[in-house]
């Protein structure tokens, strides 16, 4: 399978002999982004997917925030996927699962079981700075993936770049997108109004939109009519 994610601040830099990585944009955002996850995990329990986990810091201090909330970790990447697995032995949290490769491209992509152990019907599934660097199907596929795995009252987050009627929010994610699309056509940062369109077909519906640092949104979805 092809390898489509490319680094852009998710490989990070070798910290430690075992292959974790230290991303810059992990110290820049994650108490933003949990600060928006928190509003809908607080008080609850179940399974949450995060889906293309980078280096492995995120979910590590996702899970540090919210003991009774089983976190299974994946990548597409080998690098990644070592990454993961340090910072999660580092941590030492008996909340998240051993990472797993997941190809978001493949519309039949599913949790594992692992270690004798599988998720129910997910809580969650939250993806950070993935879609804007792989090809459309991975959107869609990972949106067609949430309409199967998500509970009734799951929500789906997305996190990263995005245009608003066609209009990027800021001088540097346009110069951004340039960039993408100049190293693969298929790659850019996607607007809003797409993916909510992508989101209406499998039977979810726009919840809220967040501001996040460094001109970044986090979209949730839910399921329509749901609570």
């Amino acid at each position: 399978m092809a390898e489509w994610i490319t680094e852009f601040g998710r490989d990070g830099r070798p910290t430690t002999p075992d292959g974790g990585l230290d991303a810059p944009a992990f110290h820049r955002n994650h108490q933003a982004i949990w600060a928006v996850l928190e509003q809908f995990l607080n008080g609850r329990s179940g399974d949450v997917l995060e889906a293309g986990s980078g280096t492995g810091q995120h979910v590590v201090y996702f899970a540090r925030q919210s003991p009774e909330i089983t976190w299974w970790p994946s990548d597409l990447g080998e690098a990644h996927l070592k990454s993961i697995a340090a910072w999660r032995g580092a941590a030492d949290l008996p909340n998240i699962r051993p990472p797993q490769r997941i190809d978001l491209s493949d519309p039949a992509w599913s949790v594992a079981a692992v270690d004798g152990s599988a998720p129910g019907k997910l809580l969650a599934i939250f993806c950070a700075n993935v879609i804007h660097i792989a090809p459309w199907r991975v959107a869609e596929g990972l949106i067609s993936g949430a309409a199967r795995q998500l509970r009734d009252d799951g929500r789906l987050f997305l996190y990263g770049p995005f245009k608003r009627d066609g209009r990027h929010t800021a001088v540097s994610n346009a110069v951004f997108d340039t960039s993408l699309r100049s190293q693969n056509e298929e790659w850019g940062v996607r607007d809003i109004g797409d993916v909510e369109k992508l989101a209406q077909g499998a039977g979810f519906e726009l919840a809220g939109t967040f501001e996040m640092p460094a001109n970044n949104l986090i979209l949730m979805f839910k399921r329509r009519g749901a609570a």
